[in-house]
């Protein structure tokens, strides 16, 4: 160790004032032979070596560690020695036909919602970022119907929608031509709970994607005008890249929230994964068992989600955190073959 905080003063001790470039250059020659050597290599070995920082104890973390265990430890067996929850029932069904076809139905509530609202979220944050006070008065005034109303009342008045109008007509304005049904029959369970999922959620993601735009500096944007590119390419190349690595965090936990807001369907007995649940519960009496078996489907759903969203916040922040340069390396690799008088 002495021998390293001697070399160490040896590369890093300053010249004096007094001295003259010859001394320094003097110096420097006398590192330049075996012991010069020698210290750069050990240099080198240090810096390769990683730093271990020492760990200091904390007793409260450790006691308060224990005491986490302990309860858990507790949980588990006390759940599992309770027989009044029929396991063996949690088992049985947990691969049934019934609740993977619930299971189906909940994922297509929560893929077809989710790309209804993102494709009107874009289309609300495009309107209220514009000059026009009508439009931006209208997205305001959607944002806080749709999100402060709960979504399990917009549920209900979109399955009770015949109360108030008992047909639907389309028709083109100034012509005969028209097409109406009654309302009971348009509006299924299914697509009353896809209206009501998709509006709710696309006021939420509106001011996801406002804030993703705002985020982004204008004047990258008058950058990207300046040499050349149009409005479209700068959008696409410049803008739309930085906007999405503010977007994807919260729109994935949206996704979350949805699939999980989804359950809220079984209210008008929508084909899901609770509703599922409820009406085998509610022939065999297996109530908890039942309820354990749609929570372990929402687990895992929900983990498949969350290292999805990981990966892909990965690779839109790989220029960030160091990503694969693999096709830049060879690019240069290519081109350093190139002759330079060509």
């Amino acid at each position: 160790m002495l021998k390293d905080a001697g070399a160490a003063a040896a590369l890093t001790t300053p010249r004096p004032s007094g001295s003259s470039p010859s001394a320094g250059a003097g110096r420097d020659a006398e590192l330049t032979g075996s012991d010069g050597a020698a210290v750069r290599e050990r240099f080198r070995q240090l810096a390769r070596s990683p730093l271990r920082p020492r760990r200091r104890l904390h007793p409260g973390q450790w006691l308060a560690s224990v005491v986490v265990i302990g309860f858990a430890a507790w949980l588990i067996r006390t759940l599992a020695a309770n027989k009044l929850i029929g396991w063996s029932s949690v088992g049985h069904f947990l691969f049934s036909g019934a609740i993977l076809h619930g299971l189906l139905g909940t994922l297509e509530l929560t893929v077809v919602s989710m790309v209804l609202a993102i494709a009107l979220g874009f289309v609300l944050a495009a309107l209220g970022a514009s000059a026009n006070p009508v439009l931006v008065s209208f997205v305001r005034f959607y944002v806080w119907v749709f999100r402060g109303v709960p979504l399990i009342v917009q549920i209900l008045a979109w399955y009770n929608l015949a109360l108030v109008f008992p047909v639907l007509a389309v028709g083109v304005p100034f012509s005969t031509w028209h097409l109406q049904g009654p309302t009971n029959t348009l509006i299924t369970p299914f697509l009353a709970a896809i209206l009501a999922l998709g509006l709710h959620e696309a006021a939420y993601m509106a001011e996801i994607v406002r804030a993703g735009l705002v985020a982004v500096p204008h004047g990258q944007t008058e950058a990207a005008l300046s040499v050349g590119l149009t409005r479209r390419q700068a959008i696409r190349t410049v803008v739309l890249p930085q906007t999405l690595r503010v977007i994807v965090p919260p729109t994935s936990n949206q996704l979350v929230g949805l699939l999980k807001a989804s359950a809220l369907v079984s209210v008008i007995g929508g084909v899901e994964l609770l509703t599922t649940a409820q009406r085998i519960y509610s022939v065999n009496f297996q109530v908890m068992a039942l309820l354990i078996v749609a929570s372990v489907w929402y687990l895992i759903v929900v983990s498949l989600l969350t290292v999805g969203q990981h990966f892909l916040e990965r690779r839109l922040n790989r220029d960030r955190v160091g990503g694969d340069r693999s096709a830049s390396s060879e690019l240069a690799s290519d081109l350093s073959g190139i002759d330079p008088q060509l």
